[in-house]
């Protein structure tokens, strides 16, 4: 049984057996649908301060300071270790105060290593580790369950590793699905993943995306495949609360999804829209993000740059901004404090979006190779090219300010949105901050939901990649109730310590006792 199959089944059949109510039952509340009884869900006193019990293992993000002359110049290259032998490199981020950087090339065989990294230049290698059945890592999931637990793509599905240990990462297991495959390296391959703790969203290209409850890491169970009419080769994917995004990979479709039912993605009305550059011609993107109530894509169709969307209203997304550059061939795309970092084949861009009608460019970036990606971290930024390195040249570091980052972290979008009504009470709560966020920083003093007049937070699992992070209340809301999402300042910290600088705050409603049948039971395809 899944989370929300215990919950309906234990809400008809412990009050008829007279048994003591579970969190999302009580024998006196309102009564929905064939008898279901909804109560309050658990609560947690209120911690005294917003300060997190920070821990980090490693030092913390980079704490030096540049020339004018630094910046732009590689200074430090990244390497796996002897079999990151293809020098394929992808997405790097900071876990626990150490950088980690997962590496495989698109056939498979590949790992994740870790660095001290608060001085960038001259970062320190910590631990590595190999399997052959990880595959090239477009994103990397997180969450905290009994340590610290990723998830990526794997040669025939997903992947999950343990990096409690940030010296000896491990595969905890590998989860195959049936028409997931290489050698297509585009249509019947994993391409991303999302880790909404306990769930994981998985962009399968054409195979549509599967839905997997990781309650238990180690014993991943799929729950759903949802394939799109007509079909989208899934290449991006990301949830935020009750909202899921599905970009094409090297398309220019986007598909909105609602996930409030969680196993149970269904598109929103008015949701699917092709991407246009500001003269209304289509283009594609190789990939895209989301961040701030908007999707943001790395244009690969006549030339690079990027193309923004506002979704802000989901039913009705609409064209907000771009910036070409012709010389370019689009990537991955990340956000950092209004700086859009784009990677684009023959190079890396930093473009100031702080005006998204009007983006500008600020700096390039080189590094020999297919550069596809670039990641901002503090005061620098990591290139990766995923082909045609230099031997042990993946990843490169280069300052991009010449000051340490002391700026702290700002929420810059809610799902569910401020002043909703009728929500779930499957509901989980996701933030955007403009930038990447240390998720060993969440916890019921710095991101917290309670009903609205009380103090409490509601119990819950934290997770979080790329500047998105989410809350899964630990049992169902309250019916037809007001909740409050409250980030304090101080609480939640960016890779270098700096904490939120101002108080956020957001309300919903819950509609009435309901809660989702269970999932139809997922059955593997067999190919035709």
């Amino acid at each position: 049984m899944k989370i929300y199959d215990v919950i309906g089944w234990a809400c008809r059949v412990v009050p008829v057996l007279g048994v003591i109510a579970l969190a999302g039952c009580g024998g006196d509340e309102p009564k929905g649908p064939e008898g279901l009884v909804c109560a309050a869900p658990a609560t947690t006193p209120l911690p005294a301060s917003p300060k997190g019990p920070l821990s980090w293992k490693g030092p913390g993000g980079p704490a030096q300071t540049y020339s004018s002359e630094a910046l732009g110049v590689n200074c430090a290259f990244l390497d796996g270790g002897p079999e990151d032998d293809t020098d394929h490199h992808n997405t790097v981020t900071m876990l626990d105060g150490y950088l980690v950087m997962p590496w495989a090339p698109e056939w498979g065989g590949g790992g994740l290593s870790t660095f001290r990294f608060d001085d960038p230049c001259a970062p320190a290698p910590v631990g590595t580790s190999f399997s052959p059945l990880m595959r090239e890592t477009h994103a990397a999931g997180f969450a905290r369950m009994n340590g610290w637990k990723a998830v990526v793509n794997g040669v025939n599905g997903i992947q999950f590793w343990d990096l409690a240990d940030p010296a000896a990462p491990t595969v905890t297991s590998d989860l195959s699905f049936e028409g997931v495959f290489w050698p297509d390296a585009y249509a019947r391959v994993v391409l991303s993943v999302f880790w909404q703790a306990p769930y994981v969203y998985v962009a399968a290209a054409d195979n549509g995306i599967f839905v997997v409850d990781a309650t238990d890491p180690a014993k991943p169970v799929p729950l759903t495949k949802y394939k799109f009419d007509p079909p989208l080769r899934a290449g991006a994917i990301f949830a935020v609360g009750n909202l899921l995004a599905v970009m094409a990979a090297e398309g220019s479709r986007t598909v909105l999804l609602d996930i409030g039912d969680p196993a149970r993605p269904t598109p929103i009305p008015g949701g699917t829209f092709e991407i246009e550059d500001g003269a209304g011609v289509r283009q594609e993107a190789y990939h895209a993000h989301l961040n701030g109530d908007k999707t943001w894509y790395a244009r690969k169709s006549s030339g690079g740059g990027l193309i923004i969307y506002d979704i802000s209203n989901p039913e009705a997304p609409r064209y907000a901004g771009d910036y070409h550059a012709p010389d370019g061939n689009g990537g991955y795309v990340f956000l950092k404090e209004n700086v859009a970092f784009i990677g684009e084949s023959h190079f890396a861009e930093a473009v100031d979006v702080s005006d998204p009608t009007k983006p500008a460019l600020l700096r390039r970036f080189e590094l020999t190779g297919d550069l596809d990606t670039i990641i901002p971290i503090g005061n620098v930024v990591v290139l990766s090219v995923d082909d045609k390195a230099d031997e042990d040249h993946g990843s490169a570091v280069a300052p991009f300010l010449e000051a340490p980052d002391t700026r702290g972290p700002e929420v810059t979008m809610v799902n569910p949105r401020n002043g909703a009504t009728s929500q779930p009470l499957t509901t989980r709560i996701g933030l955007t901050f403009g930038e990447f966020v240390d998720i060993g920083s969440l916890w019921e003093g710095s991101f917290f939901v309670r009903k609205l007049g009380t103090t409490e937070p509601i119990r819950g699992q934290y997770s979080g990649q790329e500047g998105i992070v989410n809350f899964w209340p630990a049992s169902p809301l309250e019916p037809d109730t007001e909740y409050e999402v409250v980030v304090p300042a101080g609480g939640v910290v960016d890779f270098n310590g700096n904490p939120t600088q101002t108080e956020f705050r957001s309300t919903f409603k819950t509609g009435p006792c309901a809660l989702p049948p269970k999932p139809t039971p997922y059955v593997e395809e067999e190919e035709e």
